[in-house]
């Protein structure tokens, strides 16, 4: 298990923070934003704490992997959203607040309220060696 500092999400899945719990199982805990960006939005955690995604154990990770397509059928069937996003932030400079992996998901509703986001794209430049870079690490780590 990979230790950080305690957050409110360890309060919640302790059970000292009441929260609209909507899945529980041995490694993943579920349950409603209380500052939803529309409704249906969830926050899925794992159990585990590690304060970023490559932090997780592989364990931990495949149980959110699991998870997170059921909670995203279960919030679309809620909500009768057709479209959502699945956001997942990993530092204070990529807008993560809570230091405790996390995964939104968040219904976008005809019309509604939802996530909004700019996408500003570059051109890629140096992409086969960038591609051959990141391979070598994947197989170092």
């Amino acid at each position: 298990m990979t230790e950080h500092e305690p957050t409110i999400f360890d309060q919640i899945i302790a059970g000292n923070i009441p929260c609209h719990r909507v899945y529980e199982d041995e490694h993943v805990f579920a349950f409603l934003d209380i500052n939803p960006l529309s409704v249906g939005h969830v926050l899925v955690i794992p159990k585990e704490r590690a304060a970023q995604l490559h932090l997780l154990s592989d364990d931990a990770a495949a149980a959110l992997g699991r998870v997170l397509p059921r909670l995203c059928r279960a919030v679309l069937k809620t909500t009768g959203s057709e479209a959502y996003n699945v956001l997942q932030n990993n530092g204070a400079d990529a807008h993560q607040a809570v230091f405790h992996v996390h995964f939104h998901i968040i219904p976008k509703l005809p019309k509604g309220p939802g996530l909004g986001l700019q996408w500003t794209t570059q051109e890629l430049e140096g992409g086969e060696d960038l591609a051959a870079a990141i391979t070598a690490n994947i197989e170092e780590s």
